[in-house]
């Protein structure tokens, strides 16, 4: 008899296999495969060109129709953090919470998608249901442009896709874009007290260091779009290091800055001032860019997902997605899952029984309304 699992069993499988960003996550896709083809499910991996992650996508239904997408990542943040009173990679009962990490962002949302497989399969959709699931998402949405590039060669153009991240399954119908680069120096070392024998790199970063201070503050007074909190594009330098001892001639020195941007907004152009201002000796290296999400309170699919979550919509969100993407490939999207966008990223993560249910009776409504 092929295996069926509650959402919280799907959950305490998923949580189980230890694929923080970065890292590789063959043993989880391979699982997913392998439970989807004993569905009887078209199921495709796609590797990155990392070589040791890869996307999954799958479909439910006539890949020739457009369907649309149930979109999540299966990568986590790492699990450093003191406070867990457990091992953060085994789901732990307490109450109504189900902890681990990953279980609100956004391994929760996956488990109610795939328990719900079963009885999608059963439904003989009149249009597809995709499942997309990525890697390196916490990254800055490193593996699912690839998976994006390969929708055209297998499937339809999709209608609408849903990323599933923590809003409470409140519809979001906008979110922040965001890019973020490193910042390079390299000088001579040498003892401090003959700064004119070396090149100090910490010195050389000051220049566009600078600059994205100043760009911080200007942006206060761009322009704004009050669905966001704060409504204004942002910038801040979030890490520094550099040099070895006070009395050191620095030869190295880092510095990593991200801007967010509201909609409407091209998050790399932020950037172009401190890149500007940056010595003719420091290397600029991107880490991430994703585009803002912007959907229109009157397309089909707010609707469709207000009706299946049982909420009205909200207007934005400051944090990030990959909906984004989606949209900016042409794809309408918007982000619906469960959970609370604080509990991502910190110790005891969790996501409540009621909350994983819910998302469940979620993905379940879409089925009956493709079926219809």
């Amino acid at each position: 008899m092929t295996k069926r699992y509650s959402p919280q069993e799907m959950l305490a499988r998923l949580v189980g296999f230890e694929t923080v960003t970065g890292q590789p996550n063959t043993a989880l896709m391979d699982f997913v495969r392998d439970y989807l083809q004993a569905h009887g499910v078209t199921v495709h991996l796609l590797p990155g060109p990392e070589g040791d992650r890869s996307n999954l996508f799958a479909t439910i239904g006539d890949a020739d129709r457009a369907g649309h997408i149930l979109s999540g990542h299966v990568d986590v943040v790492p699990t450093g953090e003191p406070e867990w009173r457990g091992n953060p990679f085994h789901l732990r009962e307490e109450e109504d919470r189900l902890i681990a990490r990953g279980a609100c962002d956004m391994k929760g949302f996956v488990a109610a998608v795939l328990s719900a497989v079963p009885d999608l399969v059963s439904m003989q959709l009149g249009s597809p249901i995709h499942i997309a699931l990525s890697y390196d998402e916490e990254a800055g949405c490193r593996g699912v442009p690839h998976m994006i590039a390969a929708l055209p060669s297998l499937c339809a153009t999709p209608a609408g896709c849903i990323v599933g991240e923590p809003t409470g399954l409140v519809p979001v119908l906008a979110h922040k874009g965001k890019a973020a680069l490193r910042l390079m120096a390299r000088g001579r070392s040498g003892h401090s007290s003959r700064p004119d024998l070396g090149a100090n790199a910490i010195h050389a970063l000051l220049p566009a260091l600078q600059a994205a201070a100043a760009q911080a503050r200007a942006l206060r007074q761009g322009p704004q779009d009050e669905r966001f909190a704060p409504p204004w594009s942002s910038m801040q330098i979030g890490t520094l290091s550099g040099g070895q001892a006070v009395n050191i001639i620095p030869d190295w020195a880092e510095a990593e800055i991200e801007a967010r941007a509201i909609a409407g907004i091209e998050p790399r152009d932020l950037l172009a001032p401190v890149i500007a201002a940056a010595d003719e000796t420091v290397k600029v290296e991107w880490l991430s860019s994703y585009p803002a999400l912007a959907l229109d309170a009157g397309h089909p699919l707010v609707a469709l997902m207000t009706g299946i979550s049982g909420n009205d919509p909200l207007g934005a969100v400051s944090f990030g997605t990959e909906a984004g993407l989606f949209q900016t490939a042409g794809i309408p999207s918007i982000v619906c899952g469960p959970g609370d966008i604080a509990r991502a990223h910190r110790p005891e993560e969790y996501l409540t029984r009621g909350e994983l249910r819910a998302a469940s009776d979620m993905v379940l409504a879409l089925g009956r309304n493709l079926a219809a």
